[in-house]
């Protein structure tokens, strides 16, 4: 077995003492990850069973350095090393427990399995329980999207949970700490009341959300002997990577394992928290520092050159913190140009971009850009220009709906043709735009054409009509490449049509196979709509395993999942679109993602920079990432000075998170006017304006 090539510091730290628990912390950049691994393997290397080692990470996508480690073909044969998050880790434990504890929990039908939940399935069962409120007049004076509604309630759960409190408090810590208008507290009454709705049909059906699990796991398996036990002896070596994204449940869990373990490697982030909106609790990081045996710290960076961490220094001190400048150009890491309209400004970044990858040699892979929020039109509006530069791009937003993937909207529109008896009509445009993906090299408007002649509602019920019906003009006009296309995926669809009804997730993967990946078809050279269309096979597989016994009346599940879909809820995070990647393509991602992929890149753009999204937080009315945790004081008024005071802190570990990940320099893209067409005079803004006086 061979161990990655290490520096003094971290192979003293991978070759200590097996029998050490060690607490190790440093900014990012410094090798504390790569030093985790290498500590892994080192133990797999003394002959400490495989099965033995437990690696923890935070989010699923921070355990890609382990699992790679894991899958090297000359790591030796034996057991399995388990890596979880701590809700992985919950979940197993329930799972292998619930007998023992389902009635003592609540739960309604003890001797029946349970269901375990994802979010898009929790968000359907939230919504089928909180709907009728609103047509009571609950929420009346909130204006988000259901689907954001619905999370949001959800998420107010998973703070209770991993926090520590009951959820029956969350309504009253809300409306404690609120200062505004008295008719918000009334919005708090009503997110309580559908919380409790929410959890009383969960217990009453044996399903089990995030929050639920991992309440069960804390208030009943964890004090179980049994179920300690079995985790105190199966797992005796304990590798906690990002500890500080978890969360303060998770942190009391493994204060209460540590000193029961052979040896432990706990990995903290300085100056990081990215996951507070999600419970994290960085501030409770270093205190587990103390059941470990030895601290040790990082400081030397292998990612940013001289240059970068210059630019470093000043910008922490344009955010107060008194620092010695290091030696270094900070000019020479920090680049921009000021336009006066935002497209102006798009165009001169991607001219940058194009600059860098063909004059300087820069792997597109080593670019990103990033952004607060990365809109549909301003992903389209990059990626266009790139391409006219011909430099390949991708994009990832993991809190992008399903229905907004055009592969999704294609893919639905196809089975709800092949499903008349659903009584879902798509509209010409839906169904001339998925045709448009479906088949290769038919262009919008050849699509619309054909759409506009072959697509027919008669009573409720849609057909496609056939290729051969057009007049000779249309047909040239389409081209009889593309008609010949068109018309083996019309006669397929009509086919499924005679055929009894197959789950949807089955009748999706058919239709994936026999056609869309097929030479000529829109799918065969689309990896990125291949990703997409696994990932929802995947969603509707998991919604029919956890709605196969509360099936609505009247209607099949895949009727149901699509109409679920076309009301916008949130696909859950599936790891593909993590690990799937163009290796050489420029990355366009919105800032917090890039930072929990946890990969240095050479160069960065940072769009807008003038804009107020890189200082203020998500609207959230329903909830409070700040109230509903373990730091903020009961009863404590939430007031402007702490909503000041948590933006500084945030935008602060943001910037400097993503210059620790910069090897050669930051871009800025300025405009004078947004994107929205307003003045642009944001915090970042501000904050670099201090850094250049800094400079001169």
């Amino acid at each position: 077995m061979t161990l990655p090539i290490l520096s003094d510091a971290q192979r003293a730290l991978v070759e200590r003492p097996i029998a050490q628990k060690l607490f190790l912390e440093g900014p990012a950049g410094t090798g504390k990850t790569t030093a985790g691994v290498a500590r892994m393997l080192h133990l797999l290397e003394r002959g400490v069973p495989a099965r033995s080692i437990l690696v923890l990470v935070p989010q699923r996508t921070l355990a890609s350095p382990y699992y790679e480690a894991l899958h090297r073909p000359m790591l030796d044969a034996g057991g399995q090393v388990t890596v979880f998050t701590v809700g992985g880790l919950a979940q197993r434990m329930v799972d292998l427990f619930w007998p023992l504890i389902a009635e003592e929990a609540g739960f309604a039908h003890p001797d029946h399995d349970p269901t375990f939940l994802t979010l898009e399935t929790a968000q359907y069962y939230m919504a089928r329980l909180v709907h009728p409120l609103l047509d009571q007049g609950y929420f009346e004076t909130v204006v988000i999207d259901r689907n954001r509604l619905y999370s949001q309630i959800i998420d107010n759960l998973n703070k209770a949970a991993v926090v520590g409190f009951p959820h029956t408090q969350i309504g009253a810590r809300l409306k404690d700490a609120w200062s505004g208008e008295a008719s918000q507290r009334r919005i708090y009454d009503e997110a309580q009341a559908c919380a409790e709705r929410f959890r009383d049909y969960c217990l009453a059906h044996n399903l089990l959300d995030f929050s639920l699990q991992v309440e069960v796991f804390l208030r009943h398996l964890w004090p179980l002997p049994l179920c300690r036990e079995y985790l105190l002896e199966t797992y005796t070596h304990v590798i906690f990577d990002n500890v500080e994204e978890d969360t303060p449940v998770a942190h009391d869990v493994l204060a209460a394992w540590l000193p029961h373990v052979q040896s432990a490697l706990l990995i903290a982030d300085h100056g990081a928290g990215y996951r507070r909106f999600l419970g994290a609790d960085p501030e409770g990081a270093p205190e587990l520092a103390q059941v470990c045996d030895e601290r040790v710290a990082f400081a030397e960076s292998f990612v940013t050159a001289p240059d970068v961490r210059a630019l470093e220094a000043r910008m922490l001190r344009a955010f107060n913190r008194p620092v010695e400048l290091p030696p270094g150009d900070a000019r020479a890491a920090l680049q921009y140009e000021i336009h006066r309209y935002h497209p102006e400004m798009l165009d001169w970044v991607a001219a940058e971009i194009a600059r860098a990858v063909h004059d300087e040699g820069v792997p597109p892979g080593e670019i990103v850009v990033l952004a607060p929020f990365l809109t549909d039109a301003l992903r389209f509006a990059l990626m266009s220009r790139l391409a006219a530069h011909d430099v390949p791009a991708r994009s990832h937003r993991p809190s992008r709906a399903l229905r907004e993937e055009p592969a999704t909207e294609c893919l639905l529109t196809l089975s709800a043709l092949a499903h008349p008896r659903w009584g879902v009509v798509p509209g010409r445009f839906d169904v001339a735009y998925a045709l448009m993906q479906a088949i290769e090299a038919l262009d919008l408007v050849r699509a619309q054409l054909l759409a506009d002649i072959v697509y027919r509602v008669r009573e409720g019920a849609s057909t496609l009509g056939s290729f051969d019906a057009l007049k000779p003009e249309v047909q040239a006009r389409i081209t009889f490449v593309l008609g010949e296309r068109y018309e083996h995926l019309r006669a397929w669809v009509e086919a499924r049509q005679a055929e009894p009804e197959a789950e949807l997730d089955h009748f999706l993967s058919r239709l994936f196979g026999e056609v869309l990946s097929q030479p000529g078809y829109g799918f065969h050279a689309d990896y990125d709509a291949g990703r997409v269309a696994a990932d929802l096979i995947e969603s509707v597989q998991k919604f029919r395993w956890a709605a196969r016994d509360d099936a609505p009346e009247g209607k099949s599940l895949g009727q149901e999942y699509v109409e679920m879909v076309r009301d916008g809820v949130v696909a859950a995070q599936y790891i593909r679109g993590w690990r799937v990647q163009a290796d050489d393509a420029v990355l366009l991602a919105p800032a917090y993602t890039f930072l929990m992929r946890n990969r240095p890149v050479d160069v960065q753009f940072w769009l807008n920079a003038g804009g107020s999204g890189w200082w203020e937080r998500l609207y959230q009315p329903l909830t409070h990432p700040y109230v509903l945790s373990r730091r903020w004081p009961e009863g404590t008024v939430w007031s402007d000075d702490d909503e000041v005071a948590a933006r500084q802190d945030a935008l602060q570990r943001l910037v400097l998170g993503l210059v620790r990940r910069c090897r050669r320099r930051v871009v800025l893209g300025l405009s004078e006017l947004g994107e929205q067409g307003y003045e642009q005079r944001g915090q970042l803004l501000q904050v670099f304006q201090r850094v250049l006086r800094d400079m001169n």
